[in-house]
């Protein structure tokens, strides 16, 4: 048992950082995925800085930045007439205050980018086509059962299997909390935006019980679309047409631009948003929760996928420093990681409620206030997410 790698369920984005983490150690990992595949949902995904702290000392920067682009602006509109609300300027001075840039890419690229480092590892299996149905903690190890009948036994286990976690289900016990909202998402050709918004920013429009986020990927040639809305049947399956009809009565009045993009959407991807509640355990014995497992959050920050990512460097150096005591690595780890996965937790349903869909008076009050935030005081509230977190132990950087 202790020659055999480190099982990783779950080959995401933070499932594969984990595995790329613990191979510059020397560590060996093997990564089940439980699709057919190792691949990733096709669509945009953005990124703050806090994530180049990871990528940066895992020797993959470069090729990150190959494959993604960095918008002019992060901007938010007022879903009813247009007005511009926020700028975040993400150009010279946010590079010179947070050291690394704002990056949107799409999400398969950079999977991708990924999946080639840890193909090039000797240090990492990768098993497709391997969905966990049962697992035990033997105590000095856990053994882990397939679908197909296959057994898979390591020393420990990271659960990097996402908000609807079945370790988390087992592990703790409660549930995905949705919030009522669902997402639509789509990717069109850029030559085929037709509505009158900007092409190379972020751009998000604020509405009562309703957004929509945009933005170029591809260097330009595509552009991504999000349609989030509050309804009474995100819980249900429907027809490609009671949706379109709830998507326009949703957006009916609000701005034209508006209408013109959700006139373009692709009702094959609808899914409902939730998150999950914060606790402060993740781990019991040889077994841990990682990334949206452990502590999703909506989607406000843009921040689930960098968080996993966080936690990958994070849990691999101390396993590392450990020396295979892996219960006193996660608990090290759940104390490490609570505090700042929380907050983002937490203020991500801030934001939600009161800055992104907020109606009547108080969508008022949010532009009144907003209105007197200016680049210095953006970039302070956001200093404690983008200047990343101390590393726990030293390690050093590695051309991947």
């Amino acid at each position: 048992m202790a020659t055999d790698p480190i099982l990783i369920v779950g080959g995401g984005l933070g499932g594969l950082t984990t595995a790329l983490a613990l191979s510059r150690w020397g560590l060996t990992a093997r990564v089940l995925e439980g699709a057919p595949e190792f691949g990733a949902i096709g669509y945009g995904i953005q990124f703050g800085p806090n994530v180049f702290h990871v990528f940066d000392r895992l020797g993959l920067m470069d090729r990150v930045l190959a494959v993604s682009d960095s918008p002019a602006a992060v901007l938010m509109w007022d879903a009813l007439d247009g007005k511009e609300l926020v700028r975040i300027p993400t150009g010279a001075s946010f590079r010179a205050r947070f050291k690394y840039p704002y990056i949107i890419v799409h999400r398969i690229d950079l999977h991708n980018v990924l999946l080639d480092a840890c193909r090039r590892s000797d240090a990492i299996e990768l098993v497709a086509d391997a969905m966990v149905t049962g697992f035990q903690d033997r105590g000095d190890g856990v053994a882990v059962t397939t679908a197909d009948g296959r057994t898979f036994f390591g020393p420990a286990l990271v659960a990097a299997d996402g908000i609807r976690s079945l370790f988390r289900q087992k592990l703790i016990g409660d549930s995905e909390r949705p919030v009522g909202y669902v997402a639509l998402r789509t990717i069109v050709p850029m030559a085929d935006v037709k509505a009158d918004v900007p092409r190379d920013s972020v751009v998000l429009w604020g509405g009562p019980g309703c957004h929509i986020v945009h933005y170029p990927l591809r260097h330009g040639t595509e552009f991504n679309i999000v349609a989030v809305f509050r309804t009474s049947t995100y819980a249900e399956k429907g027809e490609a047409a009671s949706y379109r009809a709830e998507l326009e009565q949703t957006y009916a009045n609000l701005h034209p631009a508006m209408r013109a993009l959700i006139g373009m959407m692709d009702f094959r991807w609808r899914r409902s948003v939730g998150d999950r509640d914060p606790v402060r355990h993740w781990h019991h014995g040889r077994i841990v929760l990682l990334g949206d497992a452990a502590h999703a959050p909506l989607q406000s920050l843009a921040q689930g996928a960098g968080m996993a990512i966080e936690d990958g460097l994070c849990l691999s150096e101390l396993i590392h420093a450990a020396n295979d005591d892996f219960p006193t690595a996660f608990r090290r780890f759940e104390t490490l990681r609570l505090t700042r996965t929380a907050r983002v937790q937490l203020e991500s349903r801030a934001i939600w409620d009161w800055l992104l869909h907020a109606e009547g008076v108080a969508s008022d009050v949010r532009n009144a206030t907003v209105a007197n935030w200016d680049e210095a005081h953006l970039f302070d509230c956001l200093s404690w997410l983008y200047d990343g977190v101390p590393s726990p132990t030293k390690f050093k950087p590695m051309n991947g």
